[in-house]
């Protein structure tokens, strides 16, 4: 099992666009995916139709609560959520002074059912506090969408001294699955000048594929599904598809990492 964290301090920069039609697209290739959706805004939930889910996240976090008791099914083939509500808005308070705070998705995870799971796909909020943290102590892997836009690149450069200092600090098997440039607006020589200054920049850890800019996408979440159902034709349909591609071709070079005991940043 693949967990990634998709995670920008950033609003606006395609995390919870890419955690749910990337989903989508790995389910279309029969990989069994959990969204967990940690992000009290609840814009995956709601994506999925999900419209009130209660404390049950919050319970997770702070009476123990069963991960695995939250799962919901969606209508995309292949993939299940576990869905977030804005009760999620207090947990820095809830676990002010516990010991052990940013560890506690990591417990909750761990007692999901081996094998049930290709994917856990973690939609984190836009900041850089307790629930991101419990989400990248919690994943073996770290996606990052990146928005095409100069400014973008300032904070990317912060996001990624967290992930070092989380990585060094509380879980040295953290490491990059890759960086996705999203909201490519292919038409303009300021976004593709972006795209050109990440591959310089990060090299390999720019995936191929580019999220363009695309109406479709920004209309499917008012109807309750990913992209690859509500328009499979779409470019937007078509880039996730692609970007599905990409990370399953990387299966082969975690499951060696793992088999090995090995990480690298």
């Amino acid at each position: 099992m693949r967990a990634i964290a998709i995670v920008n301090q950033k609003g606006g920069s395609g995390k919870t666009t890419t955690a749910v039609n990337l989903a989508a697209a790995l389910g279309e290739k029969d990989r069994r995916v959990l969204v967990v959706d940690l992000d009290p805004q609840a814009s995956a939930s709601n994506w999925y139709g999900v419209k009130d889910a209660g404390r049950g996240l919050l319970e997770v976090f702070t009476d123990g609560r069963d991960l695995a008791s939250l799962v919901q099914k969606t209508e995309a083939p292949g993939v299940s959520i576990v869905p977030s509500s804005s009760w999620l808005v207090g947990i820095e308070k809830a676990l002010s002074g516990e010991v052990g705070a940013e560890t506690l998705l990591r417990k909750r995870t761990g007692d999901l059912a081996a094998g049930k799971w290709d994917y856990i796909l973690i939609d984190c909020p836009p900041t850089l506090g307790t629930l991101t943290v419990n989400a990248l102590t919690a994943v073996g892997e770290v996606l990052v969408p990146v928005e095409a836009h100069v400014m973008a690149l300032n904070g990317l450069m912060d996001l990624i001294r967290t992930v070092n200092a989380v990585k060094e600090r509380l879980h040295p098997p953290l490491r990059m699955a890759g960086i996705l440039a999203c909201r490519v607006d292919a038409r303009t020589r300021h976004a593709l000048d972006v795209v050109a200054e990440l591959r310089e920049k990060f090299l390999r850890l720019v995936y191929r594929t580019i999220i363009r800019e695309n109406v479709r996408l920004a209309e499917c979440p008012s109807f309750g599904v990913p992209i690859t159902q509500y328009d499979p034709d779409s470019h937007g349909a078509e880039d996730y598809r692609s970007l599905a591609g990409e990370v399953i071709k990387q299966e082969k070079a975690v499951a060696e990492r793992s088999k090995h005991g090995t990480a690298k940043a």
